[in-house]
């Protein structure tokens, strides 16, 4: 019934790195995906952490706006994703006056969280899609 969805973009992790965390956490219930990144070893997993609680925060909101019961125990990472951000370009000054060009690279990541009423009409729909072809 409720679906919320967080972003963050030019964050300053790579996108490979930052795939690694999202794809833990792709699925979960809501409450244990948060339990998975405040474990998580990976830089990337911080700002991951606060996505999914940001995207918390916003489906109560929603649910109040139109005032309808919210369990929080409900909510579950129907998508994650990570895309790729403007990239940074630096030099290093290397031997007999050669420059070396960093990239420093940014990721925009987003996290949908949604109840399972909407997850099953969705992969009904799917379903029935399927079925038809």
């Amino acid at each position: 019934m409720v679906e919320s969805i967080a972003r963050v973009r030019h964050i300053r992790v790579t996108p490979t790195k930052a795939r690694r965390v999202v794809n833990m956490i792709r699925g979960k219930q809501a409450q244990e995906a948060l339990a998975i990144l405040k474990f998580a070893p990976q830089g990337a997993s911080d700002p991951v952490y606060k996505l999914v609680a940001s995207a918390i925060a916003n489906a109560r909101v929603k649910a109040d706006a139109s005032n309808s019961y919210l369990d929080e125990q409900d909510l579950f990472v129907s998508s994650a994703y990570v895309d790729e951000g403007t990239t940074l370009k630096r030099f290093q000054p290397r031997a007999q006056g050669r420059a070396f060009q960093i990239l420093k690279r940014t990721s925009h990541i987003t996290i949908v969280l949604a109840t399972p009423d909407e997850a099953t009409g969705t992969t009904a729909a799917a379903k029935t899609k399927a079925g038809k072809k």
